[in-house]
C-alpha cells in the first residue's frame, strides 16, 4: 500500500512539474508572438546572419546554421504575422488552461486534453511531412501530459466535490 501511495505522490509531482513546463512554454510563446509583431522579417534575417556568421566561418556546411538562414530568408510579412497570432493565441490558451488545471478547476481538464490532442494531431502531420526529432520529443511529451491529465481528471472526479464545487454551493446547503 505504501509503495502505491509513493508512486501516486511521484505521479502527482510529475503532473505538476509537467504542467509548469507547459505553462512556461505558453509564456515563451507569448514572448515570441510579441517579438514577431515588433520585429520585421528583415531584422530577423539580420539577427540570424549575425548569430550564424561565426559558425559558418568555421564550417560553411553547418546544418543548423544553414537551416536557420534558409528559414529566415523565406520569412515574409504575412508569415510573420501568422506566426505571431498563432503563438499569441496558443500561448494564452495554454497559460489559461494550465492555471485552471493547477487550481483544480474540473472543467479545465477535458479542455486541456482536447487542446493537446488537436496539437498532437498537427504535430504528427508535421512529422510525416518533415521529420524532426524535436517534434517527435515534443509530441511524446504532449502525449504524456494528455495521459497524466486524464489520470488526474479521473481521480478528481471520483473524489466527488472539488474546491470549485464547494465554493459554488449555496451557503444554506453547506
Amino acid at each position: 500500500m505504501e509503495r502505491a501511495q509513493s508512486g501516486t505522490a511521484l505521479l502527482d509531482r510529475t503532473f505538476r512539474i509537467s504542467l509548469l513546463l507547459k505553462g512556461l512554454d505558453g509564456v515563451l510563446e507569448l514572448i515570441g508572438g510579441v517579438l514577431l509583431l515588433l520585429v520585421t522579417p528583415a531584422q530577423i534575417g539580420d539577427v540570424a546572419r549575425f548569430l550564424t556568421q561565426h559558425e559558418l566561418a568555421q564550417d560553411p556546411r553547418d546544418f543548423v546554421a544553414n537551416s536557420l538562414l534558409h528559414m529566415t530568408a523565406n520569412l515574409s510579412g504575412s508569415a510573420s504575422l501568422f506566426g505571431a497570432v498563432y503563438l499569441l493565441l496558443h500561448g494564452v490558451v495554454k497559460i489559461v488552461l494550465v492555471w485552471a488545471v493547477l487550481k483544480e478547476k474540473l472543467w479545465a481538464y477535458p479542455w486541456m486534453i482536447a487542446f493537446l490532442l488537436v496539437f498532437i494531431a498537427y504535430q504528427l502531420y508535421r512529422i510525416s511531412v518533415s521529420f524532426s526529432w524535436g517534434m517527435v520529443l515534443l509530441t511524446a511529451f504532449d502525449i504524456f501530459i494528455v495521459w497524466i491529465t486524464w489520470r488526474e481528471y479521473r481521480m478528481r472526479r471520483s473524489q466527488g466535490r472539488t474546491p470549485e464545487d464547494e465554493a459554488a454551493r449555496p451557503r444554506s446547503s453547506r
